[in-house]
């Protein structure tokens, strides 16, 4: 028997997650150059509606025809389909039948922001502002005092459609939440910090100007509505018909002198998104139909039309079943999916909240999760050994740097994603993503050789062979 040395045995035996730049150096390069479509990616989608618009011109530009219900499709046809202007569907049908299974990889493209109340517009001190409602799990005293743009779509009455995004532009305005100056911030300052600013304080100030006409009550409101008017033709009745999100109007910069990070509002989860949409694009005759779904809602639990607790995706995979004449159960019962969302990455700066040795780091690749959930692993899909050996040699193979990670210490707190509800139709399911600085913040931060990992992985699991 070899004797070997406590070196050559770690190096069998034991194992820990090392940094992508010191595993393959020449991906550094790699990572970059993929990221600008990343960031650019980032810029031009900060909502929802904005993301599946793109997603939509970048599917019909690689060739994919709007799905027909009821016609069979031919391996290596690709379609799409768009779910209520929130949601987009792409598919290449494989060379096995439906009846084989479908590689699904389910990412979202909602993010935490701050949506405006039905009737937002009000005047107080002088100033007129919009009142919100913050949408998802953001850190509410987080988002005052940063410039915000406004985006989002709002009906007339009578049908006519007017699409807002005011903020993005050099030339443009922005808008702000005010905060308390420290010199008159006693009482605020003892409250909680969950508290530190209250829903109900979350008001973005929108004009300061009055109207010149001395016949006006409410004269700052006024002019602001007047403005509102002329550019957009609309009354304040109007905002009862809108969806309008207040979102950071800072774009996506590089962080670091050596320029490794990005830094950008919207990481969760479009750092899933894109590196999904492309791989679905550039997959060429996959053995397994391949399918990318881009959904709505999860950031508040996945629910409505547009979220995946509801049918949408599951009719579309009925209708293409039904097409080619294959069982949807079946079809469902051999199918393998990508949960694709981040992870909290080791912040050294708050180190108490994760178990070091099961938490991933930023710059590592992409992460394997395999339960999400809170306390006793509660509100969650938790990933059989048999699928999360799959996706690992798959990985291996391909030669996608991986690690794995779970989300803080066991009572530490928790959260969920969108796979325990494609688990919950009878399909194996883990939960794969970057590791992510300042999750829902407006100004996340990921490592650029963890998304080109993403990309990789969701490459490898597109055009898998077994």
């Amino acid at each position: 028997m070899e004797n070997k040395t406590a070196k050559q045995l770690e190096e069998e035996l034991l194992y820990s997650a090392k940094p992508v730049a010191e595993l393959q150096p020449d991906t550094v390069a790699l990572a970059e150059e993929f990221c600008r479509g990343y960031k650019q990616f980032l810029n031009e989608s900060k909502t929802e509606r904005e993301a599946t618009a793109l997603s939509t011109r970048m599917l019909q530009d690689a060739g994919y025809q709007l799905f027909e219900p009821g016609r069979r499709y031919e391996a290596g046809e690709k379609v799409y389909m768009v779910n209520r202007g929130k949601c987009v569907l792409a598919a290449t049908i494989g060379r096995e039948p439906l009846s084989a299974g479908i590689h699904m990889n389910m990412s979202h493209i909602d993010s935490p922001r701050l949506d405006l109340k039905q009737m937002p517009l009000y005047e107080d001190g002088g100033l007129a502002l919009f009142k919100t409602h913050y949408y998802g799990g953001l850190r509410k005293y987080q988002w005052t005092a940063v410039p915000l743009a406004l985006h989002g779509v709002l009906y007339k009455a009578g049908g006519e459609r007017v699409d807002f995004c005011i903020g993005e532009r050099e030339e443009d305005p922005v808008f702000c939440v005010t905060d308390l100056l420290p010199h008159l911030s006693r009482e605020q300052n003892e409250r909680t910090l969950r508290n530190g600013i209250r829903g109900e304080e979350l008001n973005i100030v929108v004009g300061s100007l009055p109207i010149q006409d001395e016949g006006a009550k409410q004269k700052v409101k006024l002019f602001t509505m007047q403005l509102l008017n002329q550019q957009y033709g609309i009354v304040e009745k109007d905002f009862i018909r809108a969806e309008i999100e207040a979102v950071p109007a800072h774009k996506a910069r590089d962080v670091g002198f050596d320029r490794g990070l990005i830094g950008a509002y919207g990481h969760d989860d479009r750092v899933e998104a894109y590196p999904a949409l492309l791989a679905e694009i550039e997959v060429q005759s996959p053995r397994f139909t391949t399918l990318c779904v881009l959904t709505d809602k999860e950031e508040t639990g996945s629910n409505g039309t547009t979220g995946l607790r509801g049918d949408y995706v599951f009719h579309f995979v009925q209708q293409l079943c039904a097409g080619q004449g294959a069982d949807y159960v079946s079809c469902l019962m051999a199918s393998k999916c990508l949960s694709s969302d981040v992870n909290a990455a080791f912040d050294p700066t708050f180190p108490e909240v994760n178990d070091r040795r099961n938490c991933a780091y930023a710059g590592k690749g992409v992460v394997l999760t395999k339960y999400t959930g809170s306390g006793g692993k509660s509100d969650t899909n938790d990933a059989s050994a048999e699928m999360v050996a799959y996706i690992a040699d798959l990985l291996d193979e391909a030669g996608v740097v991986w690690q794995i990670g779970e989300l803080g210490k066991v009572d530490q707190g928790g959260g969920g994603t969108v796979a325990k509800f494609v688990a919950e139709r009878n399909v194996d399911t883990i939960d794969i993503g970057v590791p992510v600085l300042s999750m829902h913040a407006p100004f996340e931060l990921v490592a650029k050789t963890d998304v080109y990992m993403a990309y990789k992985a969701f490459a490898a699991f597109a055009a898998a062979e077994k």
